[in-house]
């Protein structure tokens, strides 16, 4: 094609994209390993972790977002930055705390005793997200790069249809032009979002174990939307990735340390002293 002859993806890009590929698989596994040797966590949350993203994040607040966005209701929505982001926001809080507290509940009602299990699961929770959304992200990155750099992209074009054609351009051509440094940026954006769902388990693992303390499954939904909230309008308005990043790192941050303080107020606590 006449819009991408001529255009190759630098090596450096390669390079940090596999680096990027290769942490969204590494660091869930050696989190996975550092609770269960350092802590003692089991190995079963971590997977309930995985399963509960795939579910309510992956099927069940994917449908229902697609069901809505096809109304005209969504159309007005998708019409607007902010509605846009809020919704977006909400979304996600919902749906991944209920599945959090509803598998703490549940699945994991036995494994209560060990608050080190509220980190397990929140490694498999966000680590799950970090090899879908990342790792296929670069898998696919890579792949494109390859064909493009050895001549063989019509492999891929020639199986487009016209209409998509010009977005599969756009990509070729953000994979060549991007700054190769920006292709770790996922990865950055990736650890703070696994710290951010670890700290979020937190809340939702103490709201499950004491009745009393619902209001911590309301504070993680109410965290978790402002947060992804915030960061998807700023990302539609146009801030830049680096600042983006930081502002991400900060909220991660802003929110382990309240965790950490809900951690050490119930951590420990006797399970006849909360109401399972």
């Amino acid at each position: 094609m006449d819009e991408i002859k001529g255009l190759t993806v630098p090596q450096a890009s390669i390079t940090c994209m596999w680096i990027s590929c290769g942490a969204a698989f590494i660091i869930p596994a050696a989190l996975l390993i550092y609770f269960r040797k350092r802590h003692r966590a089991d190995i079963f949350p971590f997977f309930a972790g995985c399963g509960v993203m795939f579910l309510f994040a992956f099927v069940f607040e994917s449908a229902c977002s697609r069901a809505l966005f096809s109304s005209p209701a969504g159309a007005k929505i998708s019409s607007s930055p902010l509605l846009y982001s809020i919704f977006g926001g909400a979304m996600a809080g919902l749906f991944e705390e209920t599945g959090r507290y509803a598998a703490f509940r549940t699945i994991l009602s036995r494994y209560r005793d060990k608050d080190q299990n509220a980190l397990m699961y929140g490694a498999g929770h966000g680590g799950f997200e970090a090899a879908v959304v990342l790792g296929i992200a670069m898998i696919n990155n890579l792949t494109y790069s390859i064909l493009l750099n050895t001549g063989r992209i019509d492999t891929v074009t020639s199986q487009i249809s016209p209409e998509d054609i010009g977005q599969f351009v756009r990509i070729i051509r953000s994979l060549a032009e991007t700054s190769p440094l920006l292709f770790l940026a996922g990865t950055a954006e990736r650890v703070f979002a696994i710290v951010l769902h670890i700290s979020l388990s937190v809340f939702v693992w103490f709201a499950a174990k004491d009745k009393k303390k619902t209001i911590l499954y309301a504070a993680a939904v109410i965290l978790h939307a402002a947060i992804d909230a915030m960061t998807g309008y700023l990302s539609l308005k146009g801030m830049g990735i680096l600042l983006l990043e930081a502002t991400i790192g900060i909220s991660a941050l802003l929110c382990a340390v309240i965790a950490g303080k809900c951690w050490h107020e119930n951590h420990g606590k006797p399970q006849a002293d909360l109401q399972a």
